[in-house]
């Protein structure tokens, strides 16, 4: 009987262990395996920038580039085409990427911004003259800017020929009873040499002849330009300043040819000035000239402006915004934010989002017809109830290069037919222009380094510089689309020179840029080798480009604090 017990124990003891084994021993294993994996998954984590997906870590830290924290990549193109992807929501709203749909808003209507300046009103110019010949002797108006009042004195004048009709004055006094028809035919004459009654009687009762004769003015206004000096000789009739009530100016705008048909008299345009960028002056065209400028291409479009507290100053910059409607056959129109697109030169991209919840995108090839200031026309490539992203398409394309779909630098695999290169119709232009713009681009590169070392008085010599040089250039051999170009490129120059502070030089920076990178890619690169260079935290995130001669990436709008953040986004090889 013991012996059967003992049995018995050692079957349940080895029965015990067994289920032991499976339950505990399994478990263990398992748990084991499922660390080895967790591991092998951290070990072989790879961390990456955002903005810049060309870095790669095996750690998490900052980048090196933008200082940004680095992010995990993971797989987010499952179950997806292949030429989609996939971010996260947390992904989105920390670099505030932002969509619209294509058709919301008002496409019927768009602004357009005229280039100008601020012009003395020709109505209310008049000049000063004499009325007789004689030297001058003191000018007591000596300055452009002085305000003269009517019958202020404002020079001295010696005249032979008024001490002879002074004499003929005192002599015809002496028999008015006499001779009343004599007396009367003198004062007639000194009163033709504008001399007043009171003039005239001071003369005759004090019996003494004035050798240094006042001259009085005979209208009040600023003096905008002076005709002569002390010691002058002048003759009757000769002109001594030209006076200008400044209570009105004009604002003259450069219209191109393909904007006169959207000009037209009594429309209101808000005017804008460099000195007050912050304040818009609501005017009417008054006037449109008829007369188109044969070397510039340009009609001169008029508002009139009142200029209360001298607000506005003859010769200042301006830029007028006028709202157009487009015609009835263009109201099916696309029209994008300029933020939308990414433009390399040769190919014009936008990111659409192909699921309204998920946010899952795909890039699209588009073609751009006309432009403002603010957007584009869309030709081809998107329809109306489309989304896209309208705010951080640069980081939006960074995702894609970093999983390895179709971006601004690569087209993939797949290219359709509907993303071929779009290239710029080239014009032909002379030797000598090429010259001259080439010794403008020096200039250029001179800006852009002394951005680069955050230089705003340096960035102002050399922009007023390029200024001078590209008004040396002979338009007449250029197109519309190339003389608005060149037009802005002047403008924002114009606006880097005027201010000494690094912001909003930067500002204009920006917008010079991407002119002169279309006017390059419509004239042809005649010079070394030129890299475009693009930042996609400069312009609040939104990205901005920027030329250079060296490949190594230094940044002009953000200096040291950020110099080697940006690519090299295309390539403008020598002609």
């Amino acid at each position: 009987m013991e012996k059967k017990s003992a049995i018995y124990l050692i079957v349940v003891l080895f029965v015990g262990v067994g289920i032991g084994y499976l339950l505990f021993g399994s478990s263990s294993h398992s748990n084991s395996d499922h660390a080895h994996d967790e591991n092998t998954e951290v070990a072989d984590q790879i961390w990456t920038c955002s903005m810049h997906p060309q870095i790669k870590q095996s750690e998490a830290g900052d980048c090196p580039i933008c200082g940004m924290d680095l992010i995990p990549t993971t797989n987010m193109t499952a179950d997806l085409d292949i030429n989609q992807f996939r971010m996260t929501e947390n992904a989105m709203a920390l670099t505030n990427i932002q969509t619209s749909i294509v058709g919301d808003g008002s496409e019927n209507s768009q602004e357009i911004r005229l280039s100008g300046k601020i012009e003395e009103n020709e109505e209310e110019t008049t000049v000063q003259v004499t009325h007789f010949t004689g030297r001058i002797e003191k000018l007591l108006v000596n300055a452009i800017g002085e305000k003269i009042a009517k019958g202020q004195r404002i020079a001295l004048i010696y005249s032979p020929e008024l001490v002879a009709a002074q004499q003929e004055l005192l002599t015809a006094a002496k028999l008015k009873e006499q001779q009343p028809e004599l007396y009367k035919a003198v004062r007639n004459k000194l009163k033709l040499r504008k001399l007043s009654e009171n003039q005239i009687n001071q003369i005759e009762s004090s019996g003494n002849i004035m050798e240094m004769f006042p001259l009085h003015a005979q209208v009040s206004g600023i003096v905008s330009e002076k005709m002569v000096e002390e010691g002058n000789h002048i003759e009757r009739g000769q002109v001594l300043y030209k006076l200008s009530n400044l209570n009105t100016v004009w604002a003259n705008f450069d219209v191109y040819e393909n904007q006169i048909s959207l000009i037209k008299n009594g429309q209101e345009v808000n005017v804008i000035t460099n000195a007050y960028p912050d304040t818009k002056i609501k005017a009417k065209i008054s006037f449109i000239d008829p007369i188109l400028n044969k070397v510039s291409r340009t009609v001169s479009a008029r508002a009139v402006l009142t200029n209360k507290d001298a607000m506005f100053k003859p010769g200042m910059f301006i830029e007028g915004v006028i709202a157009v409607s487009n015609n009835n056959d263009e109201k099916d129109n696309i029209i994008v934010p300029k933020s939308a697109v990414l433009w390399t030169g040769k190919r014009s991209l936008v990111y659409v989002k192909k699921e309204a919840i998920t946010p899952v995108f795909e890039m699209r090839e588009v073609v751009l017809g006309n432009s403002n200031s603010d957007s584009y026309q869309i030709l081809s490539g998107l329809q109306k109830g489309e989304e896209i992203v309208t705010n951080g398409t640069f980081t939006v394309d960074a995702a894609a290069q970093l999983q390895g779909k179709k971006s601004m630098m690569k087209l993939g695999i797949n290219q359709s037919d509907s993303t071929k290169d779009i290239d710029f119709e080239k014009v032909s232009i002379s030797v000598d222009f090429r010259k001259l713009f080439n010794q403008a681009l020096l200039s250029y590169f001179s800006l852009k380094d002394a951005l680069v070392a955050s230089d705003a008085n340096l960035s102002a010599t050399f922009s007023e510089k390029m200024l001078s040089q590209l008004k040396n250039l002979n338009i007449s051999e250029l197109q519309d689309d190339e003389l608005e170009y060149l037009q802005n490129l002047k403008k924002h120059l114009q606006g880097i020179s005027d201010k000494e502070d690094l912001i909003h030089q930067r500002a204009h920076f920006k917008d010079l840029n991407e002119n002169l990178n279309r006017l390059i890619h419509k004239i042809g690169n005649t010079t070394e080798t030129i890299y475009i260079q693009k930042c996609p935290m400069a312009n609040d995130n939104k990205g901005a480009i920027w030329l250079s001669k060296e490949k190594e990436v230094r940044n002009p709008y953000f200096g040291d604090a950020m110099l080697a953040c940006g690519s090299v986004i295309n390539t403008l090889e020598h002609l």
